[in-house]
């Protein structure tokens, strides 16, 4: 499911003119009145992507809070982190049967999942992970795993797995079998990063740690969710949410999985276990929490993901200021008595007109792109814009346009001289962020409709998809790929450059 959040708290700038973004490089590193809004969007955080909004008055302050976040996150992936060889819960797990003094951060987390464990009846446990290692093992093999391979897993993993001593601070480690730390740790971590950032004098903060968001201070987000169903960033909203001082978190079973393929039949299991069982669960396509806490919110996303509806709201209407929207596989709706509370109400457009000789509505262009990776343990996310140009190259139709500065703004040469600086963020929000379960770094997906920016169905015919990329004074990377809309399904394939990872374009059937 994904999620789009803008800041209502402080006014932002419509690219809309250079006249304004001449005006946005004057207030740049200047003292302002009130807190002003300052965006940063990182990929490989913790395996994943991140964005940051600040509320802070200048923006050496907003450089000053967002050290101080980012230093927390440091130091919870050198405790944490499951991909380090290096960090202390792998020097734990390689332990056995020994009492091991442990930072008070793992301890408190290891305390955690008890706790969790115990209120969801075992669907949070952190050896879910040996279930996913026998169904990716299988997977690999073109095959569903055996009935032995199952009951293996399930015997492993309802050991007791370790013995914590709150009175030494020490964990000992009594089984072999896999640990993950997964379920909520990205939002216990997102949780700290945020009171960190408080801490150093913002007066609000806007965390989205892989799609788990944490909003605390002076910020009212509007919160855009669509339907499982549809993975691209810009597609339409099923839900609009206004939310302030709450965590939201969301799990589910659309966005990674297993692919079982043999000469006769193909097959797709969702990547979410149920540790009772070592089966993979799919009923709930995603489940959504809002809370107060991002340890609860991020807990129970998983819990509703593998409970029964019915389990789920037993357990919900136990944890005070909660509340949940299921997605089932079959596309019902199941919400929590309290989340109209949040729900925002909104007009809904009539759709253009279909007139002779347009786009044939039964199709659609799917983008996909990646972001290459950099050297370093995280790096910025280099603007990105990617629209549509007709037969005479004139810009019809920007799909996005990603940036964090909008002085930089004009490092996307390609883009400003198409647009000459015209779109509004009617179609490319700028305030926006996503929220969702749990994405691979810097890969994202787009859908482009076959209308203009007003609005209207396009001819069909040739145009020319475009896609840049440019960092802050530095690398650049233009994509220009002809396709001819005319109703018959096209593939192409670009490989990485310098600045994008492969791009691929499906013009095909919705």
């Amino acid at each position: 499911m994904w999620i789009s959040v803008s800041h209502t708290a402080v006014a932002r700038i419509p690219i809309a003119s250079a006249s304004l973004a001449s005006a946005a490089v004057a207030r740049i590193g200047t003292i302002t009145s009130a807190p002003s809004a300052w965006t940063t969007h990182y990929e490989n955080v913790l395996g994943t992507s991140m964005q940051v909004t600040i509320l802070a008055t200048s923006q050496i302050q907003a450089a000053q809070i967002e050290a101080a976040l980012l230093a927390v996150i440091d130091h919870h992936d050198r405790i944490l982190s499951a991909w380090r060889p290096d960090s202390e819960l792998n020097r734990w797990l390689a332990t056995r049967s020994n009492p091991e003094k442990i930072s008070p951060e793992l301890f408190e987390v290891l305390g955690l999942f008890d706790q969790w464990h115990d209120r969801t009846g075992g669907a949070i446990d952190a050896s879910a992970a040996a279930a996913i290692h026998i169904w990716q093992t299988a997977a690999n093999e073109s095959r569903q795993p055996t009935a032995a391979e199952i009951g293996a897993a399930v015997d492993a993993m309802q050991q007791v797995h370790w013995r914590l001593d709150a009175a030494q601070q020490t964990a000992t480690r009594l089984s072999a079998t896999p640990l993950v730390l997964a379920s909520f740790t990205k939002s216990y971590i997102a949780d700290r990063a945020v009171d960190a950032a408080l801490t150093a004098g913002a007066s609000g903060v806007m965390l989205n740690l892989g799609g788990d968001i944490v909003v605390r201070g002076d910020i009212t987000q509007i919160v855009k969710l669509a339907d499982p169903a549809a993975h691209s960033e810009n597609d339409a909203a099923l839900d609009l949410l206004a939310v302030r001082d709450r965590s939201v978190a969301t799990s589910g079973s659309y966005r990674r999985g297993f692919s079982l393929t043999s000469q006769t039949s193909s097959s797709q299991f969702s990547h979410i276990m149920d540790p009772r069982t070592a089966l993979p669960v799919g009923h709930i396509a995603s489940s959504t929490v809002i809370s107060h806490d991002p340890a609860t919110a991020g807990a129970l996303a998983t819990a509703f993901s593998i409970l029964h509806p019915e389990k789920t709201r037993l357990l919900a209407a136990n944890m005070p200021s909660t509340e949940y929207l299921l997605v089932t596989r079959d596309g019902e709706r199941i919400a929590s008595d309290g989340w109209s509370g949040f729900q925002i109400s909104q007009a809904k457009k009539r759709p253009a007109p279909a007139l002779p000789d347009t786009w044939n509505q039964s199709y659609e262009l799917a983008i996909n792109l990646e972001v290459a990776p950099q050297s370093g343990p995280r790096s910025h996310r280099p603007y990105i814009a990617v629209w549509i140009e007709d037969e005479h190259h004139e810009s019809v139709r920007t799909i996005a346009l990603w940036f964090d500065k909008m002085r930089y703004l004009h490092e996307l040469r390609d883009w400003t001289h198409d647009n000459q600086m015209r779109v509004s963020v009617g179609h490319s929000d700028i305030s926006q962020t996503i929220g969702s379960a749990t994405r691979s770094a810097g890969q994202y997906s787009l859908k482009f409709d076959g209308k203009d920016d007003e609005g209207k169905l396009l001819k069909p015919g040739k145009y020319t998809v475009c896609i840049e990329a440019a960092r802050e004074h530095g690398g650049t990377q233009i994509i220009r790929q002809e396709i001819d809309f005319n109703g018959a399904p096209q593939h192409q394939a670009i490989p990485a450059g310098a600045e994008l990872g492969p791009v691929t374009l499906d013009y095909r059937k919705q």
